[in-house]
C-alpha cells in the first residue's frame, strides 16, 4: 500500500468515527461531549497522519521534528482550545497553555527518542 493512502487511512478513519460519534453528541444536545470528541478526532487524525513523518528517510530528524511540531501546533493545539478544556479569559492563558502543550510535547519526544535509540535496539539484539 503507498504511503498517501496509508496517511489517509491512518487519520481519516479515526476521524470519520469520532466526527460521526460527536456529531451524534451534538445533536442530542450534549454540547461539552460532542465539542470534546471531536476534539479527540482531530487529536488522534493529526497524530496518526503525522507519525509517517517520521517514516520520510530523505529528511533529517530535525526537519522531521520541525514539521511534526508545526503539524501539531495548527491541528492539536486548536483542536484542545476549540473543545473549551482549559480557559480561554486573557493571552496569558493562551501562553500558559502553549507553555503546557510544548512541555507535553518535549516530554513525549524525548520519550519516544530513548525508546526507539536506546531500549528497542537492546531488546532486538
Amino acid at each position: 500500500m503507498r504511503t498517501p493512502l496509508k496517511i489517509v487511512l491512518a487519520a481519516g478513519i479515526p476521524l470519520l468515527i469520532m466526527s460521526g460519534i460527536g456529531t451524534a453528541l451534538l445533536i442530542q444536545g450534549d454540547v461539552y461531549a460532542g465539542r470534546s470528541t471531536l476534539a479527540v478526532g482531530v487529536v488522534i487524525a493529526a497524530v496518526s497522519g503525522a507519525a509517517f513523518i517520521y517514516q520520510v528517510e530523505k529528511w533529517g530528524l530535525l526537519k522531521q521534528t520541525v514539521i511534526h511540531c508545526v503539524l501539531m501546533l495548527v491541528t492539536v493545539l486548536p483542536a484542545f482550545m476549540l473543545a473549551g478544556w482549559y480557559p480561554m479569559r486573557s493571552s496569558i492563558d493562551f501562553l500558559i497553555i502553549l507553555g503546557i502543550f510544548a512541555a507535553f510535547g518535549v516530554v513525549l519526544w524525548g520519550s519516544m527518542f530513548l525508546l526507539f535509540t536506546k531500549v528497542l535496539p537492546k531488546l532486538n539484539r
